[in-house]
Order: C-alpha cells, then structure tokens, then sequence
C-alpha cells in the first residue's frame, strides 16, 4: 500500500533510524523504485517545524532504549536510534510527551514530561519477565529496551512522581500485556492510579 502513493512519502526521521531503513531493514531503498521518499532529517534536542501543521512545534530527544533487531546497533544503542517526541501547540503553549520505546527516564525527558500536559509513554509490558511467563520469549522486557509498568523502579511508579493534572497514557501494548483485559486486576490498577490505555481513534486536545 505504501508504494502506491501518488508522491514520495515524506519521512522525518534521525540520521540512526535513516540508516537502519536503508540498511538492515531496506524499506525506504524499496520505495525509492516506486513512489519516492523525500527524507526530512531530524536533529537531536532542537525543534523543528512541519510545513503541513503549522501549529505545532516539534523536538526529539534521545532516550535509552534499542533499536530494532535488524539494527546493528541492537546491543549497542547510540543517541537517535531511539527518541521521545516533545509535541508543542503554538496556539496553547502546552505540550504533550511521545515516548513508545523507553527503558528508563533520564532528568532530561523528566524535565518535559513533568512540563507536559500529557504524556504517552511505553507501555509494551506488564511484568519483567512477561513474555518468559506465558511461554512466548526468554527475553525479560529490559532485555529488549522496555521499562516494565509493574515492579520497583517500574512506568507506574514513575508515572505517580508527575504533577496532578497531567494526563497518562500506556502505549504500545504487546499482545501479552494483561492490561488489554479490561476485567484483569491489572487494568483495575490502572484505573486506581488515573492511568490510561490507548486506544484506536484517541483524540487528545492540548
């Protein structure tokens, strides 16, 4: 469906992310013998503009987590394989933070996310060793660059730290996350704690 576009997609993007879709996972070299892709470089911690929404100011941040198994950074994550989106209104002067990949929270992104009137945060695992519990993986979820929502130290307990007010959503649900049982205890704890799940079709007004 991609190459079916009538013009190059336009793809913003780190010059880490560039490589390893040219490279280990050759999509946009796939799509340069069809529709075209018009690459728009991303620079880490600077903001930038989107013709297309005026309105909005955007920043990336570089956060700790890993990049896809195709990567050849996988083991060894550099600054820009992984990033937090920083979402700014011009209109309202509130923000609201993007991060689906993330194992831990420097003072960096803490800065923001406690600045933001929403956040969006990695919510792929319930537990640490989810997926070796249900059988599926031997991987624990900070093996893989996923900071666990349950646990010390856990996305829960780091999501009660933010100012009253700020509104939090769990993203990037892996299919054995028992958040996605709206009857699990678990999901009952989410509620407890004021924490969202996201869902298709979520509209957020900052």
């Amino acid at each position: 469906m991609l190459r079916e576009s009538t013009r190059p997609w336009q793809i913003w993007c780190t010059d880490g992310t560039h490589a390893d879709l040219t490279g280990g996972n050759p999509i946009l070299k796939v799509l340069g013998h069809f529709c075209g892709v018009d690459r728009r470089r991303i620079d880490l911690d600077h903001e930038f503009d989107i013709d297309e929404v005026a309105d909005v100011r955007w920043r990336a941040l570089p956060v700790a987590s890993k990049p896809a198994p195709y990567s050849p950074n996988r083991e060894s994550p550099m600054p820009g394989d992984n990033v937090a989106l920083v979402i700014e209104d011009r209109c309202t002067g509130r923000s609201a933070v993007y991060a689906p990949g993330l194992a831990a929270i420097d003072e960096r992104l803490w800065g923001f996310m406690r600045a933001a009137s929403c956040v969006l945060v990695d919510g792929t695992f319930w537990s640490d060793d989810e997926m070796v519990r249900v059988g599926v993986s031997g991987k624990r979820a900070r093996d893989i660059g996923h900071l666990p929502q349950s646990g010390p130290g856990g996305m829960l307990e780091q999501l009660d730290r933010l100012p009253a007010g700020v509104r939090k959503i769990l993203i990037h649900i892996n299919n054995t996350n028992p958040i996605l049982d709206e009857l699990s205890v678990e999901f009952g704890e989410l509620e407890r704690r004021g924490v969202e799940v996201a869902e298709d079709g979520m509209e957020i007004s900052l």
